[in-house]
């Protein structure tokens, strides 16, 4: 029986603005993404989302990007690699500390929007923040995704990698993210979302957008929180997966 994890890039408000139902989706998921007060988020807000993730047994990682919060780190901003080193350690060290007030502990690390992005192609990019991440914990794991530059350099790394599958995303022939700006990059059809969840974690396959096969191995499914209807599609991935055999469960 093949184990799944369902991660979710949660706590990505600030101050009273609320981006998604972070409690609901905590309800569903095994494992948060939160943000770390760059991008999105701040201390308070990453204080309730552990809070959260700790009733609800979920674990948490730090979701990783740019200082951009009107542009909500997706915008690309040009760093030079010490720079992107302890950018990256800063945000590691901020959650750390609120997550062990809470009685948590970082499991995991992911990179947002733009930062994230410029990691699947760029390997110079990639190397900063993931030597950044080693440096700060070496034991922490990487939620990667298959097929770009960013995966080879953890592998280069000797990192822990989990594979992250995004159900509601098209991909690319080279298995990189379709653009958003471009038609058909997001996902919305809950019967497409499962056909493409069951074959994922049964083949280790995904259509690209242009109609190739992709290889795509799976430990985890991503979850957009922020994609509307994303508390019904957290449940179709959770049905889908126990449908083929599978079980739901945090990587760490």
């Amino acid at each position: 029986m093949k184990t799944i994890d369902i991660n979710s890039d949660l706590g990505e408000g600030f101050g009273s603005y609320v981006m998604a139902d972070d409690a609901t989706i905590l309800s569903l998921i095994t494992s948060a993404n939160v943000a770390c007060g760059f991008h999105a988020g701040d201390f308070m807000t990453m204080h309730e989302t552990a809070t959260l993730a700790k009733q609800n047994r979920v674990c948490i990682g730090a979701h990783v990007g740019y200082p951009d919060r009107q542009g909500f780190g997706r915008r690309h901003i040009a760093y030079t690699s010490k720079e992107l080193e302890l950018m990256t350690i800063y945000q590691l060290g901020a959650l750390r500390a609120i997550a062990e007030s809470t009685g948590m502990r970082l499991t995991h690390a992911n990179f947002h929007g733009a930062l994230g992005n410029l990691s699947f192609v760029d390997e110079g990019v990639a190397t900063a923040v993931l030597r950044a991440l080693k440096t700060f914990d070496p034991d922490l794991k990487f939620v990667a995704l298959p097929n770009t530059a960013a995966y080879k350099v953890a592998q280069r790394l000797n990192l822990d990698i989990v594979a992250s599958f995004l159900a509601d995303r098209a991909y690319t022939p080279e298995g990189l993210l379709v653009g958003r700006k471009t038609p058909g990059s997001l996902i919305k059809d809950p019967a497409q979302i499962r056909a493409r969840v069951q074959r994922a974690v049964v083949e280790g396959k995904v259509r690209a957008i242009d109609g190739t096969d992709l290889d795509m191995p799976v430990d985890s499914i991503l979850l957009h929180s922020d994609t509307p209807g994303a508390i019904d599609i957290a449940k179709t991935i959770r049905q889908a997966v126990k449908d083929v055999g599978g079980q739901i469960a945090p990587f760490a």
